[in-house]
């Protein structure tokens, strides 16, 4: 049953809430546990809310568990992200519960349970036509490009994965990256270096590496 940004979208969506709800009640244990830690071990705030590009590049705020503190130096600039990971950031990372939040932009509708990962509103200018074609669809928590290398993979293959399931969507293919997601999340292969650490900003397509 193949279904595309202009066809299926009252399945897609209807299959989005009703898997987001169930998940968000099977792992609310987690949920609240995450964030009773985080509140009570020096973090000020449990949840990271930043601007991210959604459908059409219409921006919403995406959330997840804080995975760095707001720690600064004298001249009051932040330290770098390695000194301000905390302990219990490293294991969220790892294991990517840090993405557990987002479980609500689905059930509001910001998001879906696969799709292209929403990246920030500055990169929107740096695409290629090609690449734009990522906005066609609704950004998700796990993709294509997720399941083939998560970070540890190039911009442009980042960006040809996207294209490649935006012009490919259908339930089937929803079905297998949720399976393989799965094994990856277990495996934790492909997380940002040694400590999840984010490896880079898109500037262009130059290859870089992806966060």
């Amino acid at each position: 049953m193949d279904y595309s940004f202009e066809r299926g979208y009252v399945l897609k969506r209807t299959l989005d809430l009703v898997l987001g709800v169930c998940l968000l009640f099977l792992l609310s244990p987690f949920f609240v546990l995450v964030y009773v830690i985080l509140k009570f071990s020096g973090c000020n705030k449990a949840f990271f809310i930043q601007k991210r590009a959604g459908l059409n590049g219409h921006t919403f705020n995406l959330m997840k568990f804080r995975t760095m503190s707001d720690c600064t130096d004298e001249h009051g600039r932040l330290l770098d992200d390695h000194m301000r990971m905390h302990p219990l950031g490293n294991i969220l990372r790892m294991t990517s519960l840090d993405e557990l939040p987002q479980l609500l932009n689905v059930i509001k509708g910001d998001m879906s349970i696969v799709g292209p990962r929403p990246l920030l509103p500055e990169y929107l200018p740096l695409y290629t036509p090609d690449q734009l074609k990522r906005h066609l669809v609704k950004p998700g928590i796990t993709g294509l490009a997720q399941v083939n290398g998560r970070n540890l993979i190039t911009w442009d293959s980042k960006f040809n994965f996207d294209k490649i399931y935006v012009e490919n969507c259908s339930l089937g293919l929803d079905i297998k990256i949720l399976f393989k997601t799965l094994l990856v999340v277990f495996s934790t292969r492909g997380v940002n270096g040694s400590h999840g650490m984010p490896l880079g900003r898109f500037t262009g397509s130059n290859e870089s590496l992806a966060i």
